[in-house]
């Protein structure tokens, strides 16, 4: 996703210092955005200011890139940051020449007005810097335009009405299947009565064919 390509009015081109998160952050996590991560970057702001488009549940999308010492997961910092800053965030993390794109859907928290409840997040495999396999389409809402990269993230990009619920449900159902086929193909390794054994493969063909309808949505 190249963010070069976004209109002027969205840059902020600003550098976030790590320690910014440290109230929100442990001992185990402080090390973790000082070992792993070097640097943070706002680069832009997407809002019906800089792109003129409406916005109705999401009013502002910030665009934050990530620079990585080294290829480690960063979930956790990703989660901090999410909670941490009250609007949706499109993170682009660099290593190397490679990428990897994270979006979280989240809602503000019942009780708490500077902390935000993570509802899903979306991610991309690595894939190389130069490749435009993901897109930024600034169309129709600031909602859309969310929901669009969700969409693609998540694999369902070819179904047009959907919500961010039914993309977000349409995830939680694909993870439990691949948690479900996991166990069975333990079960049916560690089982060494036929009859079972039976029993459990015809369960396990029955889940293989959900997954890969859902995967084909």
């Amino acid at each position: 996703m190249n963010t070069s390509s976004l209109p002027v009015s969205t840059l902020v081109n600003k550098y976030i210092p790590k320690n910014a998160f440290d109230t929100y952050t442990n001992t185990k996590q402080k090390r973790l955005f000082i070992e792993v991560i070097d640097k943070i970057r706002w680069t832009n702001k997407l809002s019906s200011q800089t792109i003129n488009l409406p916005g109705k549940e999401i009013q502002e999308i910030q665009i934050f890139e990530i620079d990585l010492k080294k290829n480690q997961s960063i979930s956790e910092v990703l989660t901090i940051i999410n909670k941490a800053i009250p609007y949706h965030i499109i993170f682009i993390i660099n290593y190397n020449n490679q990428i990897m794109l994270s979006a979280s859907q989240k809602h503000p928290h019942p009780t708490n007005d500077h902390q935000s409840v993570i509802d899903w997040s979306f991610s991309s495999d690595w894939y190389e810097k130069d490749s435009d396999k993901y897109q930024l389409k600034l169309e129709q809402s600031i909602d859309h335009v969310f929901l669009d990269l969700c969409k693609q993230l998540s694999g369902v990009k070819r179904i047009k009405n959907k919500s961010i619920a039914d993309v977000i449900q349409h995830e939680m159902r694909l993870k439990e299947l691949e948690s479900s086929i996991e166990k069975l193909q333990s079960a049916i390794r560690k089982n060494s009565q036929f009859n079972k054994k039976v029993e459990l493969n015809l369960e396990l063909q029955k889940k293989l064919a959900e997954l890969e309808t859902l995967k084909n949505l």
